[in-house]
């Protein structure tokens, strides 16, 4: 519905004769809508959150991942019931969908559809935008080049890929300690304070061509030996999408499409939203539909294989999806750019509610997208480790298939 009515008010705004022009007309148009105009997502509210996040596509220039032309027909399984216990106490799909501000539910096992959950004005074929579930499908397509002879090993200097990078805090960080997040290298990723580097580095203009990722990153400075600590910076992830894209000569939106959302049978076009230099957000970012989300958990669960082809390294999953990084969580950790958890589960997680969540012990796939009333509030993120918990836990007593 929004996409439809943004798509009338473009065309109402006149014919876009240059990019400068076409921009101009996608602001006045989301201005109409009441969309936000301001490329910060932090900073939007409730209202504005929940009619972007669905089109932002269609307000922020995007490169296209292209879906199959022969798109998985997934089966449906026995269906999930609609209560579980949840921290000790019955939860309603209704309720928790209500508190997490949930848009959509796709719960896999065994490749199976086991429910399929929509809120929100929200339907099976729209797009919603993953923001940092996007690091942990950038991070895979690493794995992809390294299989595909085109970067060596994760044990190089980041150098040798980004040369741009001598001199700066990144000169002696290897391509493992970008994936792990264990550069040393000073970084603010504190999303309500709107001078932290989070906020301020995705508005970074292109000097002298140079990608703006590699003009702000190349800015900062070490504060640690680098492997010894531990910290969330997506600006790192931004630069593994500049270090994937420069091994690849292609760009990621064409190279997640040529080795996972065509072959793998992604129903939909994804859209990769882009820099103000016109390159991917490797960090951030990629709007795309639930099923596909879930079928993205798939095929990581399966460990990086389409039928008998592997697009990784033997092995990679292994380590990807498993603690490399000390988070200073009991029971949780980092892997390369995926959340780890003990019991050998492990989830890509994006702001306001985005998830992929994967139980290869329990051949389990979650994933959801939604509007959390912030960022990164602590009452929904336990919640929804308790509902996996809770899924986790009805799915393992089940009696085997017979």
């Amino acid at each position: 519905m929004f996409t439809k009515k943004l798509t009338m008010a473009l065309a109402g705004a006149g014919l876009c004769l240059t990019l400068a022009a076409c921009e101009q007309a996608k602001e006045v148009a989301a201005s109409a809508m009441g969309l936000p105009t301001d490329k910060n997502v932090l900073f939007w509210t409730d209202d504005q959150r929940d009619k972007a996040f669905r089109l932002m596509h269609d307000v922020v220039p995007s490169n296209t991942i292209a879906a199959s032309d022969n798109p998985v027909a997934l089966a449906v399984g026995e269906a999930l019931p609609s209560t579980f216990q949840v921290a000790g106490a019955p939860l309603s799909i209704d309720e928790y969908m209500d508190q997490q501000r949930l848009a959509g539910l796709v719960i896999l096992q065994d490749g199976k559809i086991r429910m399929e959950e929509y809120r929100r004005d929200f339907s099976q074929d729209e797009r919603w935008t993953s923001f940092s579930v996007a690091k942990s499908l950038v991070s895979t397509m690493v794995g992809a080049a390294i299989k595909d002879g085109l970067i060596k090993s994760i044990d190089d200097p980041l150098t040798d890929y980004i040369p741009e990078l001598e001199g700066s805090g990144y000169d002696g960080v290897t391509v493992k300690q970008l994936l792990t997040m264990t550069s040393g290298v000073k970084w603010n990723e504190d999303y309500a304070d709107p001078k932290s580097d989070v906020a301020l580095f995705n508005g970074t203009l292109p000097v002298d061509g140079m990608d703006p990722i590699i003009v702000y990153m190349k800015t900062l400075e070490s504060e640690a030996e680098p492997g010894t600590r531990w910290q969330y910076n997506t600006g790192e992830t931004n630069l593994i999408g500049v270090l994937v894209a420069k091994a690849t000569g292609k760009t990621i939106s064409e190279y997640l499409s040529e080795k996972v959302w065509q072959p793998y049978g992604m129903s939909q076009d994804a859209e990769w939203l882009l820099n103000e230099g016109g390159k991917e957000i490797g960090g951030c970012c990629i709007s795309a539909t639930v099923r596909d989300y879930a079928l993205f958990g798939q095929f990581a669960m399966n460990g990086g294989k389409i039928g008998e082809t592997s697009v990784v390294p033997e092995g990679w999953f292994e380590k990807a999806g498993t603690k490399q990084a000390d988070i200073g969580v009991p029971g949780r950790g980092y892997g390369y750019q995926w959340w780890t958890f003990d019991d050998g589960s492990f989830a890509g997680q994006g702001i306001f509610g985005q998830g992929i969540f994967i139980d290869p012990a329990r051949k389990l796939v979650i994933a959801s997208n939604g509007n959390w009333p912030s960022a990164t509030p602590d009452e929904q993120g336990s919640q929804r480790i308790a509902f996996f918990e809770a899924v986790k836990a009805y799915v393992g007593a089940e009696p085997p298939a017979s």
